[in-house]
């Protein structure tokens, strides 16, 4: 299940960049007193008591402008809404309701989505300072200060309550979703195409032809799948003069989010792009199980060492990710194509799977036997157990004396045995260390 969605909306200058880099613990948005200064959609994980979700920060909404930067964070806004699991709505206490306010109000009751209403700049509580707020019909208004750090815990606590129920779904939710994502004109929407046997999205020559993430459900060998072609992931800088390409990028990063496994479809004929690493980054930090295929395969001349030398240059360019599976196809001949939802299958697997407590602490045995835990100033790191916390992706928890003695290449070399001990071709894994009490 992806980590909720909070889309943080309102206004310009009322605060929300400030409260974004509060919550994520980093100076991530911009900020600074003039309005609209966030032009566009930021995006980063954050938690609270537990609870894992990804904020995404849009920039200041004005429904009637006629800028066309304006509307164009007016769509994203609305795009971020459509996405999101609970919508953060931030008002300014100082400047009391505006017109801009109720209509920004009006957009998100018409979303049907769960609604946390927060009054920023209530630097002394004043509860009367609230009370106009109720008018825009949200519910209750918290008083908060951004820039003073007050009421932030009892707004996440708001915002955490009011995410989806974990075990609830539709009648999908057995049949696997596989995100095709890459940069546009990689080839995705011929190889859903050949993937489903007939044509279901448009193809064309042309970058960009699919705006949008397409859902087409699919029936192989008897099991359900859902295939998610979504449009190209093209860089920042790139959209200035093509807003509605900006729109598709959003998208397309929430198809990640919701796929249970995602295909990153690179162009064989071409290096491995700066923008190429990105989309493949965002995947592994979302950590989603992957294939990476290396499509229009037929146009590579080829000798004994081709398949070796883009290996060689996938592991140097991916190297953050360095558990990939990859598959040379070509959409246009067909060419191991009928081996993508397999692969695809068994790097699902590999996430989902559960390693048993003692089997996993008989493997972590045989590696501090092999290579002895680092040590600093006389003081060496001991691990008493290890235990796998969660799937998809699969989590680790070692126990140990001094979290601070955990060096990286330690970490690193524990990640690769237990890598090697069991399959775990084609997913992130994440490795935690927390100090035993008592120690």
């Amino acid at each position: 299940m992806a980590k909720p969605l909070v889309a943080v909306v309102g206004r310009p200058n009322v605060g929300k960049s400030t409260f974004f880099n509060k919550v994520c613990g980093k100076r991530i948005s911009i900020i600074k007193d003039t309005p609209g200064v966030t032009r566009d959609y930021i995006i980063a994980d954050a938690e609270w008591c537990g609870n894992a979700f990804t904020l995404i920060d849009t920039g200041g909404i004005d429904v009637k402008t006629d800028d066309p930067m304006g509307k164009h964070i007016l769509t994203q806004a609305r795009i971020a809404i459509d996405m999101a699991d609970v919508i953060l709505f931030f008002c300014d206490a100082k400047s009391g309701i505006v017109s801009s306010d109720y209509e920004v109000a009006d957009i998100l009751r018409a979303s049907n989505k769960p609604i946390v209403l927060a009054v920023n700049k209530v630097d002394v509580f004043d509860p009367e300072k609230t009370y106009d707020f109720y008018a825009l019909g949200l519910g209750e208004p918290l008083a908060i200060s951004c820039e003073q750090s007050l009421g932030l815990g009892d707004l996440l606590d708001e915002v955490v309550a009011r995410f989806p129920k974990k075990g609830g779904g539709d009648e999908d939710d057995d049949a696997l979703k596989i995100a095709i994502v890459g940069k546009p004109n990689v080839g995705k929407s011929s190889l859903t195409n050949r993937l489903l046997g007939y044509q279901r999205t448009i193809v064309s020559d042309v970058s960009g032809t699919t705006r949008d993430a397409v859902d087409t459900p699919i029936v192989i060998n008897g099991k359900r799948y859902i295939l998610i072609d979504t449009a190209g992931m093209r860089r920042k800088r790139a959209l200035e003069d093509d807003s509605v390409e900006s729109y598709s990028v959003l998208r397309a990063l929430a198809a990640v989010r919701r796929a249970d496994v995602v295909l990153i479809v690179f162009d064989a004929g071409e290096p491995l792009s700066e923008q190429d690493v990105r989309i493949a980054g965002y995947v592994h930090e979302q950590g989603k199980p992957s294939v990476v295929l290396l499509n229009k395969w037929d146009k590579i001349e080829k000798d004994t060492y081709t398949v070796n030398r883009y290996n060689d240059s996938l592991k140097n360019d991916l190297a953050f990710m360095d558990y990939f599976s990859a598959l040379y196809v070509s959409a246009l001949t067909g060419q191991r194509v009928e081996k993508i939802i397999k692969t695809a299958e068994e790097s699902y697997a590999n996430a989902s799977k559960r390693i048993s407590t003692g089997t996993l602490n008989d493997v972590i045995g045989e590696a501090v036997a092999m290579t002895e835990p680092p040590s600093y100033k006389g003081r060496r790191l001991k691990i008493f157990y290890a235990t796998q916390a969660e799937t998809n992706p699969p989590k680790f928890v070692f126990f140990v004396n001094d979290d601070k003695l955990v060096h990286f290449s330690y970490r690193r070399y524990l990640e690769n045995f237990i890598r090697k001990s069991f399959d775990f071709t084609g997913t992130p894994v994440t490795l935690t260390f927390r100090n035993k009490e008592g120690e």
